[in-house]
């Protein structure tokens, strides 16, 4: 599945000069959905709406067959705020991974990369965002220099990606359908930061924008409108509107395939077709072929239950593999649906990470003492868990990425990884946490018992048991664990300040890292990594916030991450990749339970083009994104 080149430099040439198709537009048709509105004149009709050169796609070179427009497909989050999975799910990019993972342009027509260094980027001539304003170079211009360097609107400046050794890139707009930017070093990661499943927007609707941005709006209306909204300033004001992947203002003009229908909160979210879609079929569609796609927000239990009862069209968040024998039950009792076991990019299904950065300075040095970190994770029995939890079907081990990647190492996944309560023990020991109490607990350097609290998000079943387990083998070796859930923001706000001592979460979200993947996830640059927060905020606001990374692993993957940047040639990055994944191996940042548990879809028997056999994947792939949701189809339209 994963045929991908070798060398960086065919992938991007192969990405500049081969778009997704090169057929010619076909003669279009105008879509059921919008007739009425182009009888009236409201709507132009489709050739009108098109870019003059769109994306087109020809379905049977992607083992595909061309579709009907129609439907209301309808699939469940269980928040309110992931109606915004919908621009996860439509994965509209200016630059888009294929079916095989490969960069291609998407919303772009093409682009050029120079050494990593220089990257032109030229827009489709006719492209125009859902309200049919003209989406230009002039959206690109607004984002840089109104919204991403204002310090009203942007106080730490623009976003991370885009500044490479402390320096930002030069931006230019030579003309309405192209934007270039340079930088004085290379930024190999430019464009794999565009095709991510949550993708940094490096544009804005600025003709939507403006009427809310001091520079172009009259005061007097602006001051209303400040006062309409109930914000305390036209910062705010536009901050509240600018919600590109939030997806939560339904006035915000998009590009993706569906636009959102439905103001407010409420229980149902409907996403219309967009009219000016630029994905057309070689038969002369207009994608996406569904019309509409009705979310409803569920409590995190009933998705099994609704599934089971046909009430998703498709519905892979929120199941996990526990909820298999119930699907399948339904199948078998005339459900009208077929469940699909999907492969999973995570680099593990269930990692528990200690903070390196924990405001306790006693539980602090005891988690930053790697033979501690290592004894945690020798006295978990993962087969125990796997048999339990997995039916065997998972593969116990520490984490690491996944055997479709290159980087894959058995030593890695084994690293630390076998159930030892024994050697766990005696590292314990060595550590200086020999001393027990009455119960058997180990006591801390302070005298307090070791009891090790892990806060988790409370959603996922499967964590409960694993932790569960896990008690009990910690137990045997003398550590008391304590489970505290919380709401997922919650839990990583308590992360992030240092006030939690341990979390659990999924492995790194890219189990799946090719040549030209960047390894800076591996690296204490972002917060986000759950076992060093505030090393992640000293990278990410350049010192002004968090801790510098004061442990000489974590500084050397630091500069491993460096010298990929800088890297040149393959060898040179495929040597900075080996080496982090032996450091994490080797140092247990994360401790890895199992991975590559199989993950259910659910599939109505009458929706079409969806691969049997895929991987759920955030990123790369943003879940169904890589799929192209936009080309399922239901059987006769009618979903």
């Amino acid at each position: 599945m994963f045929n991908l080149p070798k060398s960086i430099t065919s992938l991007v040439l192969a990405a500049a000069l081969a778009p997704m198709s090169v057929f010619a537009a076909p003669h279009m048709q105008e879509s059921e959905f919008f007739l009425e509105e182009v009888d009236s004149g409201d709507l132009p009709p489709v050739q009108e709406r098109i870019p003059e050169d769109p994306l087109v796609v020809n379905l049977e070179d992607k083992g595909r067959v061309f579709g009907i427009q129609g439907g209301t497909l309808n699939t469940m989050v269980t928040r309110s705020k992931d109606i915004r999975q919908m621009v996860v799910y439509g994965y509209a990019r200016l630059i888009g991974y294929d079916e095989n993972y490969i960069l291609r342009p998407d919303l772009l027509a093409s682009y050029e990369n120079e050494d990593n260094r220089k990257f032109t980027l030229k827009l489709r001539t006719g492209h125009r965002w859902s309200d049919g304003a003209p989406f230009t170079s002039e959206d690109f211009r607004y984002w840089w220099e109104d919204v991403a360097n204002s310090p009203l609107l942007s106080p730490a400046g623009p976003p991370d990606f885009l500044r490479i050794e402390g320096e930002l890139p030069q931006v230019s707009f030579p003309d309405a359908q192209t934007v270039v930017y340079e930088w004085a070093n290379p930024n190999p990661n430019f464009l794999q930061s565009l095709a991510q499943a949550r993708p940094p927007f490096i544009y804005r609707p600025a003709h939507f924008l403006k009427t809310f941005h001091a520079k172009y709006a009259d005061e007097t209306v602006l001051a209303e409108e400040v006062d309409y909204y109930r914000v305390k300033s036209w910062p705010a004001l536009h901050n509240k509107l600018d919600n590109m992947y939030k997806f939560d203002n339904h006035e915000l003009p998009t590009l993706q395939p569906w636009v959102n229908a439905t103001s407010g909160k409420k229980i149902r979210h409907l996403f219309v077709r967009n009219p000016y879609y630029h994905r057309v079929d070689s038969k002369g569609l207009q994608l996406p072929y569904i019309d509409v796609v009705e979310m409803e927000i569920v409590s995190p239990g009933l998705v099994a239950a609704k599934s089971n009862a046909g009430e998703a069209e498709i519905q892979a968040r929120g199941l996990g593999f526990r909820d298999i024998p119930i699907l399948r039950k339904g199948e078998k009792d005339g459900g009208n649906y077929r469940t699909y076991l999907w492969k999973t990019g995570v680099a593990s299904q269930i990692a528990i990470y200690p903070n390196l950065n924990f405001a306790g300075d006693v539980w602090r040095n005891v988690l930053r003492d790697v033979r501690v970190r290592r004894a945690l994770s020798l006295a978990i029995n993962r087969d125990s868990i796997n048999k339990a939890l997995y039916f065997k079907l998972a593969k116990p081990g520490a984490m690491t990425v996944l055997p479709a990647s290159p980087f894959f190492e058995q030593a890695n996944r084994d690293a630390w990884a076998a159930y030892d309560p024994d050697m766990a023990n005696k590292l314990l020991d060595e550590a200086g946490l020999g001393d027990r109490d009455g119960a058997g607990i180990r006591k801390l350097p302070d005298g307090r018992p070791m009891e090790f609290v892990i806060e988790t998000a409370g959603e996922r079943q499967e964590v409960e048991n694993a932790l569960q387990i896990i008690t009990d083998d910690w137990r045997d070796v003398g550590v008391k664990l304590v489970q505290r859930p919380l709401d997922r923001d919650i839990l990583r706000n308590r992360v992030f300040s240092g006030s939690a001592m341990a979390s659990v979460w999924f492995g790194w979200d890219n189990g799946l890292p090719q040549t030209y993947t960047s390894p800076s996830y591996l690296a204490p640059r972002h917060q986000e990594f759950l076992a060093w927060p505030k090393w992640g905020q000293y990278y990410q606001t350049d010192g002004e916030v968090g801790e510098a990374p004061d442990m000489p692993e974590a500084q050397r993957l630091m500069e491993l991450a460096l010298q990929w940047d800088r890297a040149s040639t393959d060898a040179e990055r495929e040597s900075a990749w080996t080496e982090m994944l032996k450091i994490h191996a080797d140092q247990i940042y994360g401790i890895g339970i199992l991975a590559e548990a199989p993950q259910p879809v659910v599939v109505s028997n009458t929706l079409r083009n969806i691969p049997e056999t895929g991987m759920w994947a955030w990123d790369p792939g943003a879940h169904f994104g890589v799929h192209r949701m936009d080309e399922f189809f239901f059987e006769g339209g009618d979903g």
